[in-house]
């Protein structure tokens, strides 16, 4: 960034130009102006500039001209959309376009400043050293711009969950990570860097099959505005890790990047925990405390499995993303919030809102960008790079030297199971076969995982129970070599599956805990394997 940065606006009224230009040259930046696309085009191909603010609806076009001309030459400037003409339609088209924020006719010329001094990573003269936040667009501005703001130098924190019974989970604060170039000046992520005590989140997403190749170069362009963004994919995916990555590449790294389990929240505690409280709001509120949008002030918020959030709680978050401000609870005036909105879930919210179990306004407000993050059976080739990793992780927090490989036999076996866990459970694996491993390298036998579990048995499953229904008489005809092998094995085996859970709820009248024990799964794995294929009947009484 110049010492004078030189911006670009680009507006079809004299009137507002000249309203914009006075109001940014008190703010020490060199300017020149255009009121065409045609001007405009012609002055950004003979020099560059640090920022590009231009109107929506011009006479020989509209600002997504100027965007999209940034985009295909591969152009470093910020470009801020101003419009009168407000829709969440022209919002989304216009930050899926590559704009940076977006905001509506008539400008605050306050807010104008600071939108304008983020983009550069600046504090505004106005408003001394410290810019502060401000309060959003009025509600008929862009469902996604709700979400943008500027960035704030406020202290970094980090999400730490407290001992029980003293659920703060703000308490514990840590520094968030040193400053990087911008996004539009970092190189690309080698695909599998050496393991090292700063590795950054997109470091870390291992892997180089098309399916993550695609996650990386969605990261790299939506980093670049600050459109809310919905994270879908199965548990244990790697969703945070995703977020984290956003939120590495983008310009608010070096703020705070708070991440929230909307499951593990007690549905009382949500709105304090969401928006903080004031002393004496309740019994036991002895002292002014932050909420979750207060922690994430000038970063980033991410909020895992919002699905999970009750009806009352989305309509609050519902108002603070339109708003940007928030109310404590016990306080009587809104305050100004200042976060990017990341958003994760592994249930299908589009689903939800047709059964009435999500607002479908909110829903619309968080999916502006959605990012399927892939489970790992749709990824099999990257399992070698991703057990490495993993293991040199694993032995280098427990001081194993060498660190051990897994041998060609446990890597076969690996490959031929579907891993319903997805990376977490491989994670898990290796740890209890590092752990029980004597050799340099983990062999078949370290997995300890039989072949029943991974689904590799030849032999028919035997029982105790002679008027039991044969295990075989549940599968469909190929497996029992009546017909041509499945097109797909993945989802035949899920079919497979289901078909044996339901008989086994049936046969114990639907309870769920005595139906995973006669499987020898316990009541949360029984949970996860419902909720994985959509199996709704049982309960959970003994």
């Amino acid at each position: 960034m110049s010492a004078d940065p030189r911006l670009l606006v680009i507006d079809d009224e004299p009137d507002l130009r000249t309203l914009y230009e006075m109001t940014l040259l008190r703010e020490g930046f060199a300017l020149d102006s255009a009121g065409t696309v045609e001007d405009a085009l012609e002055l950004l191909g003979s020099r560059r500039y640090d920022a590009v603010i231009t109107d929506m609806r011009l006479p020989d076009g509209s600002g997504l001209d100027i965007l999209r001309w940034l985009e295909q030459q591969g152009r470093s400037e910020r470009a801020l959309v101003i419009t009168a003409y407000g829709s969440a339609e022209n919002a989304v088209e216009a930050l899926k376009a590559g704009a940076y924020d977006y905001l509506t006719k008539p400008v605050d010329l306050r807010q104008f400043r600071m939108v304008v001094a983020s983009a550069l990573g600046r504090a505004p003269k106005a408003e001394g050293t410290v810019p502060r936040p401000f309060s959003s667009a009025p509600a008929a501005s862009s469902a996604a711009a709700s979400s943008a703001s500027l960035v704030a130098p406020v202290s970094a924190t980090a999400y730490a969950p407290t001992t029980p019974g003293a659920f703060d989970p703000l308490a514990s604060r840590a520094v968030a990570a040193p400053a990087g170039p911008p996004a539009h000046e970092r190189r690309k992520t080698p695909r599998t860097p050496p393991l090292t005590g700063s590795t950054s989140a997109l470091d870390r997403l291992v892997g180089d099959s098309a399916p993550m190749r695609q996650v990386r170069e969605l990261i790299e362009k939506v980093a670049r505005s600050m459109a809310p963004v919905l994270l879908n994919g199965e548990s244990g995916t790697g969703k945070e890790l995703v977020a984290r990555a956003i939120h590495d590449v983008s310009a608010r790294r070096p703020q705070p990047f708070i991440a929230v389990n909307c499951g593990a929240i007690p549905e009382q505690l949500l709105e304090a925990e969401f928006f903080g409280y004031r002393k004496g709001a309740f019994t036991g509120a002895s002292e002014d405390r932050e909420g979750f949008f207060q922690a994430a002030q000038g970063g980033t918020l991410f909020l895992d499995e919002i699905g999970d959030l009750p009806i009352a709680m989305q309509s609050k978050l519902l108002r603070a993303l339109q708003e940007r401000s928030v109310r404590p609870v016990g306080a009587v005036a809104e305050m100004p919030v200042n976060v990017r909105l990341l958003s994760a879930t592994h249930k299908d919210l589009a689903a939800e809102v047709g059964a009435g179990r999500f607002r479908q306004d909110l829903y619309y407000r968080l999916n502006v960008i959605q990012i399927r993050v892939p489970p790992l059976r749709e990824r099999m080739e990257d399992l070698p790079a991703i057990s490495t990793r993993i293991l040199q992780r694993i032995a280098a927090d427990a001081g194993v030297a060498p660190v051990p490989g897994l041998t060609a036999a446990a890597l076969a076996t690996l490959s031929r199971y579907s891993f319903p866990g997805n990376v977490r459970e491989l994670e898990n694996l290796l740890h209890r076969a590092l752990a029980l491993s004597s050799n340099d390298g983990i062999d078949l036998a370290d997995l300890g995982l039989p072949d029943s579990v991974l689904g590799l048995d030849d032999a028919p499953a035997e029982t105790n129970d002679s008027a039991a229904e044969p295990l075989g008489a549940a599968l469909p005809a190929e497996a029992r070599g009546d017909a041509a092998l499945p097109p797909d094995l993945a989802i035949y085996l899920d079919e497979v599956e289901k078909q044996i859970l339901l008989r086994a709820l049936e046969q114990h009248r639907n309870n769920r805990t005595a139906a995973g024990a006669s499987l020898g799964l316990s009541l949360r794995q029984m949970r996860y394997r419902m909720a994985r294929l959509a199996i709704s009947v049982g309960g959970d009484e003994a």
